[in-house]
């Protein structure tokens, strides 16, 4: 059995998005958990802030989110283009 030219190519492909999605996936994940942690504190310590730091903390997530859809992207494109 002999793995050469395409077949490599494609290996190469599926083994770099899943690496891709699998190291794009930590940064997000856990960065938005400590952000739900740190704005809980806030909220415990000062109730009447609730709604500026919940609209806050959920801005931040989503900034931290848009890193996990870039790499959702590069493995996308790993998958269906080359």
């Amino acid at each position: 059995m002999d793995i050469s030219g395409p077949d490599l190519v494609k290996a190469a492909a599926f083994l770099g998005a899943g690496i891709s999605m699998g190291l794009g996936a930590i940064g997000p994940g856990v960065g938005e958990g400590m952000v739900a942690a740190k704005a809980c504190e806030a909220i415990g310590k000062n109730p009447g802030e609730a709604g500026l730091l919940t609209r806050t903390m959920l801005v931040g997530q989503a900034v931290s989110e848009s890193t996990g859809i870039y790499s959702l992207v590069i493995a996308l494109l790993l998958l269906f283009v080359v």
